[in-house]
């Protein structure tokens, strides 16, 4: 099962750089994403959702792949290569992975103009361990929605949050 964590900052940096450094951490075993995605609301209020991965580049990708292989078989690669591109993009421009876009617009709706949020979707973390490598983090934000154990959530926003939090303990 999945965990969500949405995180809002009240600049438009502090997600992008979170996003990086649980990549980082990604790398190191420490959280396994589904899905990552920076919400930021700039200051006319428009909402823009920053996709870590870029679906519709990655299906024309391995749509072209696809296609130039069958395309060979038929002896018109470039054409077969064509298709399968425009194939694969259509495909993975539909395709809707991870966390509603939907849910994370009525996130980007709830910040202030200039705030962002870090919408992540989680197969695994190592709580205490990731906690730890991200105490740059401390005080900059604010925890809007974790499906979190009550002491995992408490132990996050204790990080996270200013206010000062009670953490049981382990």
């Amino acid at each position: 099962m999945s965990d969500l964590l949405v995180v809002a900052f009240d600049d438009d940096t502090t997600a992008f750089e979170m996003r990086a450094a649980l990549a980082r951490l990604q790398r190191e075993y420490l959280i396994e994403m589904e899905d990552v995605v920076v919400v930021t609301r700039d200051d006319d209020g428009k909402v823009r959702l920053h996709q870590a991965v870029n679906l519709a580049a990655a299906g024309a990708v391995g749509g072209s792949l696809w296609g130039m292989l069958i395309g060979l078989i038929f002896l018109n690669p470039l054409l077969g290569a064509a298709v399968g591109a425009g194939a694969g993009a259509i495909s993975g421009a539909v395709t809707d992975t991870g966390i509603d876009d939907g849910f994370m617009k009525e996130i980007g709706e709830k910040l202030r103009p200039g705030g962002s949020a870090l919408c992540v979707l989680a197969r695994r973390l190592s709580g205490d361990k990731l906690l730890a490598r991200l105490e740059e983090f401390r005080a900059r934000g604010h925890v809007l929605q974790t499906s979190l154990s009550d002491e995992d959530e408490t132990r996050l926003r204790a990080l996270i949050e200013r206010q000062s939090v009670a953490v049981p303990e382990a």
